[in-house]
């Protein structure tokens, strides 16, 4: 056994018990954390050599500094050896993949078919027999490789595929990682220790120099190891003095670079060269060493010191050899080796070309920061938004031209924000902005600044940044400066409607200055804007049908992915203006789709929260769980909560339908502490709303009051229509008439300017709350007919339930029974706990007993389970299911079975009627 396993038997057993899974037919990933010499990867190595053993296939990649900012460059080392297997690949995951390695030109990939064509790969080679995956120093991954194998590694299930990570401490967290088991690997424990020692010592080894060495090395082998190689026989025996301090310097690394300060200089110059250039094939190396004046007879002779090896590729051997040999030789020199490089390297490599030239680079040179901005252009055509930005960055500090060398840092800072990275897109800005002279290049940044703070959430100061850039756009670029505006209204929406006032009025007054295509011409963005700006300075009646125009053309239009992702966010919150469910749905679900067909990864998280909402609404309160858990993890992967916070801002929706008052009042509040210091003043007012209909289920009736007069209040786009219903149930409970009639006639105006079933149905709801007992019954069962030919069952039960309160107090107790009972059996299916047992309570009241719902049955379907299920159920195939979920095949048939198993069918057809109402 490898004397860097001693002690090792914990660690070995979890990695085995892995292997042991995979034979079985399941999958595994884990993450080994520990300082540099800690021994994970002699722990992979034994891992592979097992795997091998029985029969498994492997693949290892080894991240390498110099790589981190080449996109895609780990994913094209990991996937090499399966570049035979694409074929079997669905076209758009084929396609990417072969795009994000440069083997086909295109746009650039979707990162989510990158990481969705990375998992099916892996699953299909799988199929033939297990397949043990590792990623040693994954801290050095470019951020394009690291994130889809982070997903991929969170999404296997029963695949036969194992997928091992090693990150070096202290690395910090890897956001792209989270959500996986940990293994921390530690330093050996005394004992362990110095079994290792004293199985390296040439001879007797010392207890008490042992139980030094030990403690100075904190049980760390490959110290251990460094420390005993320099040590002669006598020292570890006792006999010498052992020198002060003992050669263990401030880390592993300073031991290497002793080491390799003791190497002849050629040998030295030759590592050096090796450790400049990622690739470090051989042939490279002896060019490149040529160049630079090294005897190619002595280098080859030159002794390495056992620190890195020659063959096909440079092997160092471990990544701080690397480090150590890099930094041991002048700056100086090291540019004389980065030009070498440049000189040998293939012609048919430019990027690579150009970022030795732009590394050999001792001053601004225009004709260098020319190759690395179009090395940038390639990247970005490549999707390599981490490359496009390290390009960038470099060429501007390159660039003699103080103009040329802002618009490149401006360039930077979007592709940063592309790229996933705010924070670095911000402080790329705040570079630029110092030196941008021209007036539309000042503009353009300033817009990106609104975006970055949007991207971050910080909400508050977005819409105002957004507003001035439209403003500065204007005399330049009309299509730019609306485009601009809209981005306000979106951060608006945020920020909060009335708390935005000032914005909105500024908003409307640049979108009057800057008139789009009149009539028929007008398209959906432009119509969006107009009805927006009209709903802040002219009110509902005005801004109705640009809303309705607007809907109609997002639903008919072909829209660009840019134009689609700004736009159907917006469509759905015109839609729910309109009480046009219908349109929400299928806005919303082509904004999911177009955002997972992107791999927008600020836009996905916003689609997948607005999905939850309207799966909420149809009562399917168990697909809202699914979509919520789906983007929990995208967040997670990137590190950024974008603009709905950390808190969980949607799931405090479903939970106050489904009537989790603990739960509620535990998230409203986290949400409104959040919300209150990002200035996402929009968020707060949602959480009010949330605690009108929690209220409203439990029959707090004042407090459901207190709640929706703030929403009522600031009457923003979608909650100021939405809780106008719940207002007046509340006042009229409360004995507020005068309030439930000044909102009845606010939701009577939006009614029947758009005379949807759902607005209808609501207002023929509200009115019988008011009426008299002479009039209240045809407008409770107008209610009922309208609200059946909308999708909302929620709010469907809601009025079974207010009939049946009526007619109880009307002393109709046989007939409150029958719509009471509907309203319970409506309420318990979708899980409305507190609506269920406010029925229940009535029911009572009416003379009969209603069952209490049980908390949980070991049958209910898991949040993925259900988003299956309900696929399957609309004839989706199992592989469009895996490509819609990002999850392979076999996880899906894995998850399908156990569906079928709860529910107690035996097949899909079975499966929909079951989901449809019926019985298997």
């Amino acid at each position: 056994m490898d004397a860097l396993l001693v002690g090792r038997s914990a660690e070995r057993e979890a990695l085995h018990g892995l292997l042991a899974r995979a034979a079985g037919g399941y999958s595994g990933g884990l993450v080994l954390r520990g300082e540099a010499g800690a021994g994970k990867t002699a722990l992979l190595e034994d891992t592979v050599a097992a795997a091998a053993a029985g029969g498994m296939q492997t693949a290892w990649l080894t991240g390498v500094e110099p790589e981190t900012q080449l996109g895609y460059a780990g994913l094209q080392r990991f996937l090499l050896p399966f570049a035979g297997q694409l074929e079997h690949l669905p076209v758009p995951q084929r396609d990417a993949l072969r795009t994000a390695f440069g083997l086909m030109a295109g746009p650039p990939p979707d990162r989510f078919l990158v990481a969705l064509g990375m998992l099916t790969l892996l699953a299909h080679v799988a199929s033939e027999a297990p397949l043990v995956c590792v990623v040693d120093d994954a801290q050095w991954l470019d951020p394009e490789s690291v994130v889809p194998l982070g997903f991929v590694a969170r999404r296997l299930c029963a695949e036969r595929v194992v997928l091992l990570f090693a990150v070096r401490e202290p690395a910090g967290p890897l956001p792209e990682l989270a959500g996986l088991p940990e293994l921390a690997v530690g330093g050996l424990d005394d004992r362990a220790a110095m079994e290792l020692l004293a199985e390296l010592a040439p001879g007797r080894l010392s207890p008490a120099v042992g139980a030094r060495i030990v403690a100075g090395t904190g049980g760390n082998p490959l110290a251990l190891t460094e420390v005993a190689r320099e040590l002669s026989r006598g020292q570890l025996a006792g006999a010498e003095t052992l020198p002060e301090p003992l050669p263990i310097g401030s880390s592993v690394e300073e031991a290497f670079g002793r080491r390799v300060s003791r190497l002849a200089a050629e040998a030295r110059l030759l590592l050096a060269v090796a450790a400049a250039e990622p690739a470090a094939s051989q042939a490279l190396v002896w060019r490149a060493a040529e160049q630079l004046g090294i005897d190619p007879e002595a280098a080859a002779a030159a002794a390495l010191g056992g620190l890195a090896e020659i063959g096909p590729r440079v092997e160092f051997r471990h990544p701080l050899v690397r480090s150590a040999a890099y930094y041991a030789i002048p700056v100086r020199q090291r540019r004389r080796i980065h030009q070498a490089l440049a000189a040998v390297s293939d012609a048919g490599e430019p990027d690579r070309v150009a970022w030795h030239l732009g590394m050999a680079a001792a001053r601004p040179d225009e004709a260098v920061a020319d190759r690395l901005e179009h090395a940038a252009g390639r990247a970005r055509g490549r999707g390599g938004y981490a490359a496009t930005v390290t390009f960038l960055s470099r060429a501007a500090e390159l660039s003699p031209d103080g103009d040329q060398r802002a618009r490149r840092q401006l360039e930077a800072a979007a592709a940063a924000l592309a790229a996933g990275q705010p924070d670095r897109a911000g402080a790329l800005l705040g570079e630029a902005m110092t030196e941008l002279g021209d007036p539309l290049d000042r503009a353009r940044a300033t817009r990106l600044k609104g975006t970055i703070s949007l991207a971050l959430g910080q909400v508050g100061e977005a819409p105002s940044i957004l507003l001035e850039a439209a403003r500065a756009l204007a005399p330049f670029d009309r299509r730019r400066a609306r485009e601009a505006l809209l981005e306000a209204l979106d951060a608006v929406l945020y920020a909060g409607w009335s708390a935005s006032g000032t914005v909105l009025l500024g908003i409307a007054a640049v979108a009057r200055a800057t008139p789009a295509a009149a009539g028929s011409d007008a398209s959906a963005a432009d119509l969006m804007l107009d009805g927006f700006a009209a709903r802040a300075v002219a009110g509902y009646a005005a801004s109705a049908p640009l809303f309705r125009r607007a809907v109609a053309k997002l639903l008919a239009d072909d829209l660009s992915p840019a134009g689609g992702l700004r736009l159907l966010g917006l469509g759905y919150f015109a839609a729910a203006e309109l009480f046009d469910y219908q349109a929400q749905r299928a806005l919303t679900a082509r904004w999911v789709q177009l955002a997972r067909d992107l791999g927008a990864l600020t836009a996905l998280p916003v689609a997948l929260n607005i999905q939850a909402a309207v799966e909420v609404a149809t009562g399917r309160f168990d697909a809202a769980r699914a979509c919520l858990a789906e983007l929990a993890e995208i967040c997670a992967a990137t590190g950024n909560p974008g603009v709905w916070g950390r808190a969980d801002s949607m799931l405090m929706y479903e939970l106050a339908w489904r009537g989790r008052e603990a739960d509620v009042r535990r998230a409203t509040a986290a949400v409104a502490r959040e919300a209150a210091g990002a200035g996402r003043h929009g968020i707060a007012v949602f959480t009010q709303y949330c605690l009108t209909l929690l209220e409203l289920g439990l029959g707090n009736y004042q407090a459901a009051l207190q709640s929706a007069r703030t929403v009522y209040a600031d009457d923003a786009p979608l909650f100021g229509v939405y809780v106008l219903p719940d207002l007046i149930e509340a006042a009229a409970r409360c004995g507020e008439a005068g309030l439930a009639e000044a909102a009845l006639g606010r939701l009577a105006d939006r009614a029947r300017a758009t005379g949807t079933p759902r607005a209808l149905g609501l207002l023929a709801r509200s009115r019988a709350l008011l009426a008299a007992d002479d009039t209240a019954e045809p407008l409770h069962q107008e209610a009922i007919e309208q609200l059946k030919a909308s999708p909302g069952a929620p709010q469907l039960a809601r009025a079974y339930l207010l009939y049946g309160e009526w007619l109880r107090r009307q002393r109709r107790r046989r007939d409150a029974r029958e719509q009471l009972r509907t309203a319970h059996d409506m309420f318990t299916a979708m899980g409305a706990e507190a609506f269920a047992e406010r029925a229940r309570i009535e029911l009572l009241a009416a003379g009969e007993r209603a069952r209490q719902r049980a908390a949980g049955t070991e049958t209910e379907l898991t949040p993925q389970e259900a988003q299956i299920a309900r696929l399957v159920s609309e004839g989706e195939s199992n592989r469009d299911i895996a490509a819609q979920l990002f999850l392979s095949p076999s996880t899906v048939a894995y998850h399908l079975l156990k569906v079928y198993r709860k529910t107690g069918v035996a097949s899909r057809t079975q499966l929909a009627y079951t989901l449809a109402g019926g019985r298997p």
